[in-house]
């Protein structure tokens, strides 16, 4: 990793300082009163994931994105080196801010430089930017994220560009930079405030119960400290006190229940912080930490049209979740799941679903067993149907994800009928 400098690298802009051209709510207590007189409403549904969602792009990209997206091939071919120094100027200009990371940073080290590049990147799309940073600022508060530390990531983010996109970096692309940041960040300090208004930026829950289904699979059940709002089919982020400050995604197991408990089912994968603290060392009594739900993977209520699922491993856990929610609206849509594992014993959770399909004559179970999950689940589909009057909904792994938006495209659905979290939201990081 090549040595930082001590103070700002020469040709570095100044970021001007943002959080001040509105005024900030003021804020609120950061865990409220666990008997709150009434729950919180859900959030409402969002396109989730660390990727924007595709939208529409104007016809004639403005000059600040034209150079922004220049920098943005240019550092490509070396995004190590410049996500490594970027750090590093962070971390040695302001050493406080270390504390906000996990300790090791093998996944972590990607995700906030790859957030800022993608944001700039979709600079002139604000119908995609803006959804997106509000999401990522109410977000980052569970990792103590404050107004005060944009300006230091700014910095650190100029002088890395400066340093490596040699060819592409002038006072040009340094003013559309400065740009762009200011504007991210402050959409990004906008939004923290107001969520701050709304609900904490993390929730306690205790482990109240640990079903081990596989040697690899557990279902862990959570109670939490105070009304945690969702919708059946989203997801939040979860930390364990072993790895503090790590973060992983894991999708809700059932719809919202009266007893206010979360379940998740967890699968241990190679290397997994997270997942394996949860499969092989969490027990009752334990205390988890939870982000805000997030997903956009969530029932239509406003339509009639059947549902089409699939749910492939540990991906089945929001399709339970919706069938209860469909159950419990009292609707007879037709819901169709088809549930695909590699082999009999990881189908963990097939008794469940056969038990809720004796209990609901619209619900039909099929369960697919292969080695080759990734292409077998969306050819059994194919093989079934008509699929036109139905909504699909996918979740599981992403070369899962990525073959059944294909297939089922292939097969007549519109793109617009297919739902699913990003996929680089659903990369098993552990």
């Amino acid at each position: 990793m090549d040595a930082p400098p001590t103070r700002p690298a020469r040709g570095v802009a100044q970021i001007p300082k943002v959080g001040r051209s509105s005024p900030r709510p003021a804020p609120a207590a950061a865990v409220p009163p666990a008997r709150s007189p009434a729950a919180p409403k859900p959030a409402p549904a969002e396109p989730a994931g660390e990727l924007p969602v595709p939208g529409p792009v104007s016809p004639e990209p403005s000059p600040d994105a034209v150079v922004i997206r220049r920098t943005l091939a240019e550092i490509e071919p070396i995004a190590d080196k410049v996500t490594s120094y970027f750090y590093a100027l962070v971390f040695v200009g302001h050493p406080e801010l270390r504390e906000l990371f996990p300790a090791a940073m093998d996944v972590q080290r990607d995700r906030l430089l790859k957030a800022l590049l993608t944001a700039a990147e979709h600079i002139d799309n604000p119908g995609v930017l803006a959804p997106y940073l509000r999401r990522l600022g109410g977000g980052h508060r569970k990792y103590g994220t404050r107004p005060e530390h944009y300006p230091v990531v700014g910095e650190a983010l100029i002088g890395a560009l400066s340093r490596y996109a040699a060819d592409t970096w002038g006072p040009e692309a340094e003013a559309a930079w400065v740009r762009a940041y200011t504007v991210i960040s402050q959409i990004m300090i906008d939004a923290a405030a107001e969520d701050e208004q709304l609900r904490p930026a993390w929730w306690q829950a205790e482990v109240v119960s640990h079903d081990l289904r596989t040697p690899d699979i557990a279902v862990v059940t959570v109670r939490p400290d105070q009304p945690y709002p969702f919708l059946a089919g989203q997801y939040t982020s979860l930390e364990t006190p072993w790895w503090p400050r790590v973060w992983r995604h894991y999708s809700f197991a059932s719809a919202p229940r009266s007893d206010g408990l979360l379940s998740f089912h967890v699968k241990a994968v190679p290397a997994g912080w997270v997942s394996n603290a949860l499969v092989r060392h969490a027990r009752p009594g334990d205390v988890l930490r939870l982000g805000p739900p997030a997903g956009s993977m969530v029932v239509d209520h406003a339509t009639d049209n059947g549902m089409l699922c699939l749910g492939g491993g540990t991906g089945i856990a929001p399709i339970k979740a919706m069938i209860e929610d469909v159950a419990e609206h009292g609707e007879r849509r037709p819901v169709e799941v088809f549930y695909g594992a590699r082999r009999d014993g990881d189908l963990y959770d097939i008794d469940t679903l056969l038990g809720l399909q004796q209990s609901h004559s619209w619900l039909s179970v099929r369960p697919v067993v292969s080695n080759g999950l990734t292409g077998q689940l969306p050819q059994a589909v194919g093989e079934h149907g008509p699929w036109n009057s139905y909504d699909a909904y996918l979740s599981g792994p992403p070369g899962m994800i990525r073959s059944g938006v294909y297939a089922l495209e292939r097969i007549g659905i519109p793109r617009d009928r297919i739902r699913h979290d990003a996929v680089e939201e659903l990369v098993a990081a552990g």
